[in-house]
């Protein structure tokens, strides 16, 4: 398995709805074949990376050749691989201007004036920093779920500052959701001890096993609320589903110490209803993952 990288110079500025095109045909194409890669665009030059068996790779470049779309192709680096930069992508693609290239650390006013083909084959050097930027730029837009309430990464910085002193406001609420959670299992323990405790001893009745399962159920909806002030400082949840979970768990724990004797079948009705609700949202929003 080899990775051929090239460039080459376009033979007229590409749209936008162009270059979709053109990586449409891309990946069907190299996916067929097992190639993998991507390709940048900027400058009016192509860049462009292919990884596979060397004899199908050898045969895409010679295609690519002979494009009239391009001229001027050039082979920067070949070079046997053990494994993929891009595994998962038959081919990747991103455009970015030359700003944006010339902040990557290691490729400093580069593509003021080298942005060509004959600039990257006298500067191969640049090959591994742009590829290893582009390689993380592409997983940081395929990654599934990933979902940030307050990010520290903003282009404004007061927004960042803002976002940095909720971030100290949650830590702390969720330091003292932790003092409740140990304070609520401490109650569990005295509601149990309170009821072997008396005659009858060692017996619970139908009340008391009702009131011990609402004390524990409180410890596991303190439990859910922490995570979901946790939330706010992960990156790796979107709290719908958490939300819609702590809900229920809530509402159920009513039903469960509901005293149907004195409530009334409105109250009762409506609580159901609710239940209902939030379980079917609970289960349509696990379907759809």
């Amino acid at each position: 398995m080899i990775r051929l990288t090239y460039a080459s110079s376009a033979n007229e500025e590409w749209h936008p709805e162009d270059l979709l095109k053109l990586l449409k045909q891309c990946r069907t194409n190299n996916g067929a074949k097992n190639v993998t890669g991507i390709l940048l665009y900027a400058n009016g030059t192509f860049f462009q990376v292919l990884e596979g068996e060397e004899e199908t790779v050898e045969s895409i470049y010679k295609k690519i050749q002979k494009d009239p779309r391009n001229h001027d192709c050039t082979i920067i680096e070949k070079q046997p691989i053990v494994e993929r930069a891009f595994p998962y992508w038959s081919m990747g693609f991103e455009k970015i201007d030359i700003k944006e290239l010339n902040k990557m650390e290691g490729l400093h006013n580069f593509f003021e004036n080298d942005f060509t083909p004959a600039g990257f084959a006298s500067h191969k050097h640049i090959i591994g920093p742009l590829i290893t930027h582009l390689r993380n730029k592409l997983i940081k837009h395929v990654t599934i779920g990933k979902h940030e309430e307050l990010p520290m990464e903003h282009e404004d910085p007061f927004i960042r500052l803002l976002h940095g002193t909720i971030r100290i406001g949650v830590k702390f609420l969720a330091f003292l959701m932790v003092f409740v959670i140990i304070l609520s299992i401490f109650d569990v323990l005295y509601t149990i001890w309170n009821k072997i405790s008396e005659p009858p001893y060692l017996l619970l009745t139908t009340n008391d096993l009702l009131e011990t399962f609402g004390s524990f159920l409180a410890v596991l909806i303190a439990i859910e609320i922490f995570i979901n002030i946790t939330l706010y400082i992960r990156s790796d949840v979107i709290p719908v589903k958490l939300v819609v979970a702590t809900a229920l768990m809530a509402i159920s724990r009513k039903v469960i110490v509901f005293d149907y004797k004195h409530l009334d079948s409105d109250y009762i009705s409506a609580s159901s209803l609710v239940v209902i609700a939030l379980g079917v949202t609970y289960m349509l929003i696990q379907k759809n993952e």
